[in-house]
């Protein structure tokens, strides 16, 4: 770094001064202090995600009568989330790139804490549906502002467990949702939600900003502080802190000067080395959503019951596969240390694919009355659906995600990937019940399997590796290819 000195950082402190590509306890610490922000918010969003599933059910056996909440209706609020995030997606990729991460992630706890409140006064549907419009940047928060902050403040060895872990606590969101709406009153998930948002927003307050962006504003200094308070002195962190600022002043300075996003979107759209990524990164994302796990999480009280005909099963079983999808996050979050993410993620999409098609010949010939339903295998397969899924796929995709955005069109890439993301499963949520009624159980479990076969096939073939590598060098790998 050629004209540059580090400065108001000790480096004479033994603890700092550690083996080359070790981190010690101090600088682990602090990432995971700035990770468990992330990752309240990301229970946060699996506690509002999940709380349609149990509400609407709620709801109806209050009226007794499904009325109460109009197919139409229930749709709705099971998908207005994705569709409130569009909008929320682009502002707070542009607010991430003027005035950082912090505050973006403070902006947006501040808006939980608002959707919470509306939520947990609410007494009608509509009300309801505003408080899910209010969380729109929550919603969009997961694929922009917790990518950013997790692959830009971890270092390269522990990234992948953190962005795993922040799959883990959706999941553990929607599972608490559930357990909370079959227990007691919807409400209380209001309460529990709103506790998320503090508790994050108070994490936020004592982060640092991210590096990256402070390279990116050329505060290079600041830079320096920052990177060297989140991962140490080591030689490993040494040169990733010399390669982030040798290549933001490798960087068009015109291109990059603020005042000119329209100039940098229409440089990233003429780039070639901007398609490859994203079109992997579309990729990615087409198949976590195809594969239908969170489509079905959202309608699993509706589908086991058209399994099984009786409630209590439907109950029983929704919270169990909740909790076995748990379960099976925190082994993929084991297996990750041990597997490249590639292989991972195919070999959890394959099974995962499996299921999809067992399930589906496994109702059709339950409906023709060719073989009887049994709770036990009914629950045995939903259940292995989700294990399989949530140990590789679920935690994999968006792990691989973060680390395939480019750096430098990182803004305009977040839009168009928050944006996919949101209305594609948005419009799977939205339509999922017409799907059910039309096609039945087994129609729908086709579809997915039919989806998810084709993504896992052309994953298999243009996915690249990416673990253990920094940001850099990700992208450099990927230029190499085009």
């Amino acid at each position: 770094m050629e004209n540059y000195q580090y400065t108001t950082v000790a480096i004479n402190t033994p603890e700092e001064q550690i083996a080359d590509n070790g981190v010690s306890r101090k600088f682990l610490l602090r990432q995971v202090f700035v990770c468990s922000g992330i990752w309240a918010s990301y229970f946060s969003f699996g506690l509002s995600y999940g709380s349609p599933t149990v509400l609407i059910a709620q709801i109806r056996r209050e009226a007794n009568s499904t009325d109460a909440v109009s197919l139409e209706m229930a749709s709705w609020l099971s998908s207005t989330y994705n569709y409130s995030g569009l909008i929320s997606t682009i502002v707070l990729a542009i607010l991430a790139r003027l005035i950082g991460r912090k505050r973006s992630f403070l902006f947006i706890c501040f808006t939980s804490f608002i959707g919470y409140l509306v939520f947990y006064f609410s007494t009608t549907t509509t009300h309801i549906l505003i408080s899910e419009v209010i969380h729109g940047p929550l919603t969009a928060c997961h694929i922009t502002i917790s990518i950013m902050v997790l692959t830009e403040f971890t270092s390269p060895r522990y990234r992948g467990v953190f962005l795993t872990l922040k799959s883990a606590s959706f999941l553990w969101g929607i599972w608490i949702a559930n357990t909370i709406g079959t227990f007691c009153h919807w409400k209380n998930i209001g309460i529990l939600g709103f506790a998320c948002s503090i508790y994050s927003s108070l994490t936020a307050l004592f982060w640092p900003e991210s590096p990256y962006w402070l390279a990116f504003k050329t505060r290079f200094e600041d830079c320096a502080n920052a990177h060297r308070w989140l991962k140490g002195l080591s030689m490993e962190s040494n040169r990733e802190l010399e390669d982030l600022i040798k290549s933001r002043k490798d960087f068009k300075t015109s291109s990059n000067a603020p005042g000119n996003p329209l100039r940098k979107i229409l440089e990233a759209l003429m780039s070639k080395t901007f398609y490859k990524p994203i079109a992997l990164s579309f990729l990615v994302i087409s198949l976590y959503n195809l594969s239908g796990k969170i489509a079905c999480a959202m309608y699993a009280l509706d589908i086991i019951k058209r399994i099984s005909k009786t409630e209590s099963t439907a109950y029983t079983g929704m919270l169990i596969m909740d909790g076995i999808t748990v379960l099976g996050m925190y082994v993929g979050c084991g297996l990750s240390k041990m597997l490249k993410r590639r292989t991972l993620l195919l070999i959890s999409a394959t099974i995962g694919v499996a299921f999809l098609y067992s399930i589906s010949i496994y109702v059709y010939l339950i409906n023709h009355g060719i073989i009887s339903e049994d709770a036990i295998i009914t629950i045995s397969l939903l259940m292995g659906y989700s294990l399989t899924i949530s140990v590789g796929l679920m935690i994999m995709a968006t792990t691989i995600l973060g680390e395939l955005i480019p750096l430098k069109y990182r803004s305009t890439s977040l839009i168009l990937l928050g944006c996919y993301s949101n209305l594609l499963m948005g419009t799977l949520i939205k339509i999922y019940p017409v799907l059910l009624k039309s096609y039945g159980v087994h129609g729908l479990f086709l579809f997915f399997a039919l989806s998810a076969s084709i993504c896992t096939i052309l994953t298999y073939i243009l996915l690249p590796e990416t673990k253990d590598k920094t940001l850099l060098e990700i992208q450099e790998s990927l230029l190499k290819t085009n």
